[in-house]
């Protein structure tokens, strides 16, 4: 998130008069909060950006207090995408390049430390003019799981 993002959450926060919520400019390998003090993480394709998902999911847990759950919402595959499509940023800028086998990313997250963890809902994702060679191969998941 840039700092223009995070004024525009403060605002929508206050216009909605939500008080119970925080916007904090940091980095998800190194979040800007204390051991044990958030109580919910929710996250929109933005674990897929890094490369080192098993350190943010390590900050996630973290940062939760005990029984602190996240929801995560991110893309896999069913199987290895090819090399010229990880290495594109046009498909890392969509989120598709960092995308993990399933299994292997669910193993992160319970590699981090998380119980719990359930598939809420999942279903295969596709875009207009997506490379035939990942048509039936990503799909959008959305994870809970608790500290």
């Amino acid at each position: 998130m840039t700092e223009e993002m995070i004024k525009n959450a403060q605002k929508n926060a206050h216009e909605g008069n939500y008080e119970n919520v925080e916007f904090k400019l940091g980095e998800i390998e190194g979040l800007p909060a204390k051991d044990n003090s958030i109580d919910v993480i929710i996250s929109n394709c933005v674990i897929n950006l890094t490369p080192d998902k098993l350190n943010a999911y390590k900050e996630a847990f973290r940062v939760l207090k005990p029984g602190g759950r996240i929801l995560v919402s991110d893309l896999v595959t069913e199987e290895e995408i090819p090399d010229d499509i990880k290495n594109s940023f046009q498909a890392w800028s969509e989120c598709i390049a960092g995308a993990m086998e399933k299994n292997e990313y669910l193993d992160t997250i319970k590699s981090a430390g998380f119980s719990g963890i359930e598939i809420v809902e999942q279903h295969y994702f596709t875009e207009p003019n997506m490379d035939e060679r990942l048509i039936g191969k990503i799909i959008s998941i959305q994870v809970k799981a608790i500290k």
